[in-house]
């Protein structure tokens, strides 16, 4: 579906304050993926005024989820226009339905999935200290969010756990600590690709 490219794609899931922002930049840097956020391109489809754009921004006015087929249409167009073939997906799926939906569209399975994994207690502490004006980090509205992964996520965690592709990190360490355990699941395919020896896409059968 993405013609003649092999793509290797990652997900990479958290709760909120979790750091995954902070170690996608750091594998981004470290081993030339590319970042996909599905909420920054919903975003920027929104700010480009198309009608696409349009449609997106009424339905998240109204309270309404955007249907995975829109989210995944701005993902395949990225990995499409990209010229990398190294993607790190970021807060997506968000549920079943989501994976599903992408795994059905795309024909594509993750090579894993990286979570980081982090106590509720640490990432309200992390959310709380970094609360510089945002309407979305007050007590009330982390714990809701908090709620939202566990009943949303976790089962996507749990899909790919049991087909062996979850790389857990206890994300709960500092940031460097935390990059060391993502260093040494990434080294592996930093070295294949380095030696163009492309890691093609898994495929379910």
């Amino acid at each position: 579906m993405l013609g003649d490219k092999k793509v290797t794609v990652v997900f990479v899931l958290g709760g909120p304050g979790s750091g995954k922002g902070t170690q996608c930049a750091n594998i981004v840097e470290h081993f030339g993926f590319t970042h996909l956020s599905a909420g920054d391109l919903l975003r920027a489809e929104i700010k480009s005024g198309s009608e696409n754009g349009t449609m997106i921004e009424n339905m998240i006015k109204e309270g309404k989820i955007v249907p995975s087929e829109v989210t995944i249409k701005l993902l395949k167009e990225a990995m499409i226009k990209n010229e990398n073939d190294k993607f790190l997906i970021d807060g997506f799926p968000r549920n079943e339905e989501n994976r599903a939906a992408f795994e059905n569209v795309t024909k594509i399975s993750p090579a894993f999935v990286l979570f980081f994994d982090c106590s509720e207690e640490e990432m309200e502490r992390r959310l709380l200290g970094r609360n510089q004006g945002r309407v979305d980090d007050n007590i009330e509205t982390i714990r809701k969010r908090f709620r939202v992964f566990v009943e949303s996520s976790l089962p996507v965690i749990e899909h790919y756990s049991a087909k062996d592709k979850v790389k857990k990190i206890d994300a709960a360490k500092p940031i460097p600590e935390v990059f060391e355990d993502v260093k040494a699941i990434f080294a592996p395919y930093a070295k294949a690709l380095f030696k163009h020896d492309y890691i093609s896409v898994i495929m379910d059968p």
